[in-house]
């Protein structure tokens, strides 16, 4: 393994793919054993944060193995290590807070496949980067699936480029159906309430708003969110220029409660939609999760999931501007 002067040795981990020449991800394992402690973890990063930061950015993705890391109070101490800024999460995945800057990951069913998608994508606001961390892994399955989100497009528009330019021209207009009360036997089961943080409907409706977002009553209690016009692709800065993938497509059209549309009101092609979830299966990076893994995510570029699993498994996350 490759020794850096950072306190850190590169290595290996199943599934990993080099991307335009890139490792995905990235694996840092302490350099020396008598590193691996937090407290030496937390001052290496310290010491290192812009060039950890440029890492990040180059590979997409960065998993620190093998540091002793145990628990919630652990990994808020890794992630507070950066200084960056906290993002409260809004979407329809239950999620418990922990600590500090720490909640649950999708708390929905195990056995349930959640689809690759990037964080909040839907919201004016999204995370930068999405960082995870494994306390208790899974006996069998549960990987998060990562897909570098350019090679999506990059195959859209060589296979279907007049529906990605008209789709590209027009926009995109999502609905999604949130019940009254929360549903813990469905990984889309928060209720508005919970979401929105309220229980008045003008205050919700003003904090949906400023989201991005049109709201209708339904006579159940629940509600239709109405979002766009959004993208389809996005380029954001120090990224090669590189066209994202940065919509949920795949993963909203033709729902039980939710649609994609484009933005006239016009149908994308069923047969377009699925061939993009195949290209985004065969781009996929399984990465399978040991016992104190910490996974940072490029939010801006790589799309992520949640393979089923069996129980036991715990993962957190925090969400960083």
């Amino acid at each position: 393994m490759e020794v850096l002067n950072k306190g850190f040795k590169v290595g290996e981990c199943e599934g990993q793919k080099t991307i335009d020449g890139e490792q995905m991800p990235q694996v840092l394992h302490p350099a020396q054993a008598e590193q691996r402690d937090l407290g030496s973890l937390v001052a290496a990063l310290k010491a290192n944060k812009e060039w950890f930061e440029e890492m990040l950015l180059k590979n997409s993705a960065v998993l620190l193995r093998g540091f002793d890391v145990r628990d919630a109070e652990g990994f808020n101490e890794v992630v507070e290590a950066f200084g960056w800024d906290d993002i409260r999460y809004v979407g329809p995945a239950p999620r418990t807070h922990i600590h500090k800057r720490v909640w649950t990951a999708n708390e929905g069913p195990l056995s349930e496949f959640i689809y690759y998608h990037h964080e909040m994508v839907l919201i004016k606001e999204f995370p930068t980067k999405v960082i995870l961390f494994c306390e208790v892994p899974p006996p069998e399955g549960g990987q998060t699936p990562f897909v570098p989100s350019f090679r999506v497009t990059e195959r859209m528009l060589e296979e279907y480029p007049k529906n990605v330019e008209e789709i590209e021209q027009k926009g995109l207009r999502y609905s999604f159906t949130a019940l009254s009360k929360n549903d813990t036997s469905s990984m889309r089961g928060r209720g508005w309430e919970d979401a929105f943080g309220t229980s008045d409907r003008i205050e919700a409706e003003k904090r949906a708003k400023a989201l991005g977002m049109d709201m209708e009553w339904l006579p159940n209690g629940g509600v239709k969110t109405i979002l766009g016009p959004r993208p389809l692709t996005r380029v954001f800065p120090g990224r090669k220029g590189r066209r994202m993938w940065f919509n949920t497509v795949v993963g909203m059209h033709g729902k039980e409660i939710s649609s994609a549309t484009m933005a006239d009101g016009s149908e994308i092609p069923a047969e377009v939609v699925k061939r993009c979830e195949e290209i985004i299966e065969e781009e996929s990076i399984q990465f399978k999760w040991e016992k104190g893994d910490i996974l940072f995510l490029d939010n801006l570029a790589l799309l992520h999931g949640r393979r089923p699993s069996l129980p036991p498994r715990k993962v957190l996350v925090a969400t960083c501007k």
